[in-house]
């Protein structure tokens, strides 16, 4: 049996299972690079990512002779410390979904079969001449290189979350005071109900809640990892089974959903949208009609995309009044609105908060500037769609002026949640690309988008010219409401 080619052949296999933990945990389910939290874990992962880099493209065509033995020794030792402090990093920082879990155990089984079987070969390297020698094994080398290449540039991805996080952390605390001194939900504390709290939203309106005063009570499917993100200081519920029919709640705040940007549209993916959103919603109205203390106020998530898309070139501004379209997320968020309003019956205030495109250090924001930053953005399609987005301050703020408004008994119906200025996608290009100081002027077409995304493409290559009419006449004031200043504050 030829060892060396079985090492090398585990490597490709490390390689694959490496890229499908770091897309898909570390990038998108996780979200590492967007969490301040996950600095020295990021530290970690870009330092072991450009060891395997090295690791990677030096032994994909070479064996390391005589004292270069030596020192494949040591690199994997640094690596086997690396991976072992990564660990213990790991579970004091944050609760691992099982998937990632199940996928690092094969990954240390995985790098432990082909260090060992490389150690074999070592021991015999060792002894001699030192030198590099020539030793390709064809396409599976290119390979090799090639994983090489993507886990280096996922090193230099990770060092820069590192201190990109680190410039965040220096504008923390200057934005905790801003926001205690800005928002107060009531007059008196009040015991809050809110679901989607672990969501980018929710982990913001919680901490608000929190330094507002207030008791807060989350309902979720991982109590555990809620428990661990606000540091025990909610009540984490899993199904609303767990809350007596006589447990006090003055206000809900209804933020549950499902990823709806990312897995195609298909009918079984609709099909979870609509459980996550409207069933849930249900749920809630469910627990309202035998609850004994009725809430005061429901605060129900949806969407513009209860407006459809706009035609482009078409600047008409939409307001609450504007009617929905027969297309999917039209329906979906008309379904979702109107299982909150049936709350309504039992004398709690609803407003329906349909969101535009929220900008923070967490959700999509993040990913839209990631190619400017590196000089290679620009506009979606043709850059003529409206983009309606607010700030996520400004959301904090909204449910905060909504939450004040509904203990005189002014609240009702739906309010749009975006800044009242929006704009063109070819302009949010042109002003993200001035903030970063970076050219943004390659163009993503829209065919592409199409053929990866399908229908859910619209939400990209589409959009809608959205004004907040209901709550500009309700006297809020947004701290954000142009672009250029939203940007610079993120």
């Amino acid at each position: 049996m030829n060892t060396h080619l079985l090492a090398l052949q585990l490597m490709a296999a490390q390689g694959c299972l490496g890229a499908f933990d770091t897309i898909y945990h570390h990038e998108i389910t996780e979200a590492l690079p967007q969490k301040a939290s996950a600095r020295l874990e990021l530290s970690i992962h870009a330092t072991r990512a450009l060891i395997y880099s090295l690791l990677f493209v030096g032994l994909a065509a070479w064996e390391w002779h005589g004292a270069w033995a030596w020192v494949l020794a040591i690199v994997f030792g640094v690596e086997i410390v690396l991976t072992l402090w990564d660990f213990v990093v790991e579970d004091q920082t944050r609760l691992l979904p099982a998937t990632e879990r199940v996928t690092h155990t094969v990954l240390a089984i995985n790098a432990g079969a082909f260090i060992a079987l490389l150690a074999l070969n070592s021991s015999h390297w060792a002894g001699l001449p030192t030198a590099l020698v020539w030793q390709p094994y064809g396409w599976l080398s290119v390979f090799l290189v090639l994983c090489g290449v993507g886990v280096g540039l996922s090193g230099l991805r990770d060092a820069y979350a590192v201190w990109h996080l680190g410039q965040l952390g220096r504008r923390k605390v200057q934005e905790k005071a801003q926001q205690a001194e800005h928002l107060a939900f009531a007059a008196t504390p009040q015991a809050v109900l809110v679901t989607g709290a672990t969501g980018f939203i929710g982990q913001q309106l919680v901490s608000a809640l929190l330094a507002d005063g207030h008791a807060v009570t989350v309902l979720t499917r991982q109590p555990k990892q809620a428990a661990w993100t606000f540091d025990g200081q909610v009540r984490c519920i899993k199904t609303l089974g767990e809350l007596p029919d006589a447990q006090r709640i003055d206000m809900v705040v209804n933020l549950a959903g499902a990823r709806i940007v990312g897995r195609r549209w298909t009918q079984a993916r609709k099909a979870a949208l609509r459980r996550s959103r409207v069933a849930l919603t249900q749920e809630l109205v469910a627990w309202i009609a035998r609850a004994a203390h009725k809430p005061r106020v429901l605060l129900s998530a949806s969407a513009i995309g209860y407006y459809g898309v706009q035609a482009q070139g078409d600047a008409t501004e939409l307001d609450e009044d504007s009617a929905p379209q027969p297309i999917f997320m039209s329906q979906l968020c008309s379904e979702w609105e109107a299982a909150a309003r049936q709350a309504e019956k039992y004398g709690v205030q609803v407003a329906c908060m349909r969101f535009g495109l929220v900008f923070g250090h967490q959700g999509s924001l993040p990913q839209m500037l990631l190619p400017i930053r590196f000089g290679l953005g620009g506009p979606l399609g043709s850059g003529r769609q409206w983009m309606s987005w607010v700030h996520v301050h400004d959301v904090i703020g909204a449910i905060a002026h909504l939450a004040r408004r509904s203990e005189e008994q002014l609240v009702s119906g739906a309010y749009n949640f975006c800044a009242p200025q929006a704009i063109e996608q070819r302009r949010f290009a042109q002003v993200a690309g001035a903030v970063l100081h970076r050219p943004a002027f390659m163009p993503t077409p829209a065919w592409g988008m199409r053929t990866l995304l399908g229908e859910q493409a619209d939400l990209l290559v589409e959009g809608q010219r959205v004004a907040p009419r209901r709550l500009l006449d309700d006297g809020f004031v947004f701290r954000y409401p142009q672009l250029e200043g939203a940007l610079r504050s993120l």
